[in-house]
C-alpha cells in the first residue's frame, strides 16, 4: 500500500495530537488538573522556540524580524497547513489589516471537546491558541489578543473565537 504525502503528514498529525491529549490526560490523573495545565504551558512555551527555529529553517527565513503583516502572512500560511490540520476544526483568516482570526466551528473544537470527555473542561487552559501565541512571541512579534487567551472560551459561550492584532 502506497500513501500520498497528504496521507502521511495526516497521519502524522493525528498521531502526535492523540499524543499530546494523552500526555495531558496521564499528567491530570496523576498530578491534577492545575499542574496538567500548567505543564501543558510551560511545554508548549519550551516547543515554541524549536518550532521556530526549524520552522524558519526549513522555510530558508534568513530576516531576523518578520516587519510587516503581509510577511507574517507568508510566514504563517505555510506553517498552518502542516500545524494546523483540518481535523483541529478551525479557520484562521487574515481578515484585515494586521488581524489574523481564529475561529473553531460551535462545539467543535478538537482539544475541546477531548478535554470534556475526560471530565476536565471547567478548569481546561486553552493550549490551542496559547500555542499560536508562544509562536508569535518567539518570533518577537508585538500583538493582543481579544479576548484574552484564558480558560476554554468554547466552554464558557458555546464558541471559540478571536483576533490576533499585530503592531507592525
Amino acid at each position: 500500500m502506497k500513501l500520498s504525502n497528504k496521507e502521511i503528514v495526516e497521519l502524522l498529525q493525528r498521531c502526535w495530537m492523540t499524543h499530546d491529549g494523552m500526555w495531558f490526560y496521564h499528567c491530570m490523573r496523576e498530578f491534577g488538573i492545575e499542574k496538567a495545565n500548567r505543564l501543558n504551558r510551560t511545554a508548549i512555551k519550551s516547543l515554541a522556540p524549536l518550532e521556530i527555529s526549524r520552522i524558519r529553517e526549513v522555510l530558508g527565513m534568513k530576516k531576523e524580524k518578520i516587519e510587516s503583516f503581509q510577511e507574517l502572512k507568508d510566514f504563517f500560511l505555510p506553517v498552518s497547513e502542516l500545524f494546523i490540520p483540518a481535523f483541529m476544526n478551525i479557520a484562521i483568516r487574515f481578515q484585515e489589516d494586521n488581524v489574523l482570526h481564529w475561529e473553531f466551528a460551535p462545539n467543535n473544537c478538537f482539544a475541546f471537546k477531548g478535554i470534556k470527555r475526560i471530565g476536565a473542561i471547567d478548569q481546561y487552559e486553552c493550549g490551542v491558541i496559547y500555542r499560536l501565541a508562544c509562536w508569535f512571541d518567539n518570533l518577537g512579534l508585538k500583538y493582543r489578543a481579544a479576548p484574552e487567551i484564558k480558560g476554554c472560551l468554547m466552554h464558557k459561550g458555546g464558541t471559540c473565537s478571536g483576533d490576533f492584532i499585530f503592531e507592525f
